[in-house]
């Protein structure tokens, strides 16, 4: 059987810190990824968004959650290296 490419498995609950967390002034992104509809473990992944500011990191998580999502769309692999946020 072949795996397909992982999934992205967000749950949005509303609030604008969402996927959002704050680490020695740096703002972080979490998501994760299930690597199969068979398999219930996510794997959970953290992507710097490389600001101190959180306007500027709600923007930056918005535009790096919906890159993830238009290569989850075009079958491509969601890879942290390639969706950089700027």
């Amino acid at each position: 059987m072949k795996l397909s490419a992982p999934e992205l498995a967000l749950r949005y609950r509303g609030g604008d810190r969402h996927h959002l967390f704050l680490n020695h002034g740096t703002w972080f992104v979490r998501y994760s990824l299930r690597p199969s509809p068979f398999l219930k473990a996510d794997i959970r992944r953290v992507a710097s968004l490389g600001t101190n500011d959180l306007a500027v990191a709600r923007d930056r998580r918005d535009a790096f959650l919906s890159h993830l999502r238009l290569q989850q769309e075009l079958g491509a692999d969601p890879n942290p290296a390639v969706a950089q946020a700027a």
